[in-house]
């Protein structure tokens, strides 16, 4: 029986301090394996000499994806689905926190249960308290717009079958969260733990705003609920400023007019409560009416320069 071929996808941003060390570990572990396999190198706009790096290890085996411009790791990652040949396809980062002696497990896992995406758990993680908070936060809302009760959905180790991918790919959409795409197109869904290693070199290219973004395409891409809290946020504010209304009115009534001249500043403030409420509901229809914008357009997410060999 044919062993199904793996293709490994890593994005690369700026990673030169990594990539040696990179190679020096993952492809021992791909030739250990003993069955075709292919890398998939995405240099995602890099400034340093990140592709002069990986394109001197271009071959048979390593194919390099240049992209025009930073795109995103998401959208490098796309590029690097559309590129791949393997049934099997492994995603993982190239700071060397995903360990790629992990991969063999992740492929037995997938080949001895018929499961079409494996997810990972990441065991003694060494990110900092300030990620690691976030990330549960994340996790909880990510099971609840899925449904599907993964742990970690954070770690990019993760493997998927063929046809998750071909059916990620004809998704086309500008802004996601690929381990959540995923469980849109996969029923055999299954983690396993794996190690975290701290970074080998270099910083993290995931700013606060960049995470605040990923988490924010999770959320408009896969659930309507910013919209549905809105309306019914609409409607509880609706019926708090009539009822305090009324209560302005008895008490004017009740109190007389230096009791309502003295309560101005405290009338000002629910005004300006009410209309900043107002203002965070337009903010989250227009992101909402933006992505339509950006996707009535029909713009490529990213667009690949060249690819070796």
């Amino acid at each position: 029986m044919t062993q199904a071929k793996i293709s490994v996808i890593i994005p690369v941003f700026n990673e030169e301090q990594v990539l040696p060390k990179l190679f020096e570990r993952l492809v021992p572990v791909m030739e250990g394996m003993g069955r075709d396999y292919e890398v998939v190198l995405v240099d995602d706009g890099s400034r340093d000499r990140s592709l002069e790096i990986i394109m001197s290890h271009a071959g048979d085996m390593v194919r390099i994806v240049e992209l025009s411009r930073n795109y995103g790791q998401h959208a490098a990652v796309f590029a690097g689905f559309e590129t791949s040949t393997g049934e099997i396809i492994i995603t993982m980062d190239a700071d060397l926190q995903n360990p790629p002696e992990e991969i063999p497990r992740l492929v037995n896992t997938m080949e001895t249960g018929n499961f079409e995406v494996v997810g990972t758990v990441r065991k003694l993680r060494k990110d900092s308290i300030l990620r690691r908070i976030p990330s549960r936060i994340i996790n909880a809302m990510t099971r609840r717009i899925t449904g599907v009760n993964l742990t970690d959905w954070g770690c990019m180790l993760r493997a998927y079958r063929r046809h998750v991918v071909e059916y990620m790919l004809l998704s086309r959409e500008h802004s996601t969260f690929i381990p959540a795409l995923a469980t849109s197109f996969a029923k055999d869904i299954t983690e396993i733990e794996v190690k975290h290693e701290e970074r080998f070199a270099g910083e993290s290219k995931y700013s606060l705003a960049k995470l605040i973004s990923l988490h924010f395409d999770l959320v408009t891409s896969f659930s309507e609920f910013p919209l549905k809290f809105m309306l019914y946020a609409g409607f509880f504010l609706a019926f708090l400023g009539i009822g305090f209304g009324v209560l302005l009115a008895v008490a004017r009534l009740y109190f007389g007019a230096v009791w309502a001249a003295e309560g101005v500043f405290t009338l000002f403030a629910v005004l300006f409560f009410f209309v900043g409420a107002q203002f965070l509901a337009f903010g989250v229809m227009g992101e909402y009416v933006g992505r339509i914008y950006r996707e009535v357009k029909h713009r490529p997410p990213y667009t690949i320069r060249r690819t070796y060999p």
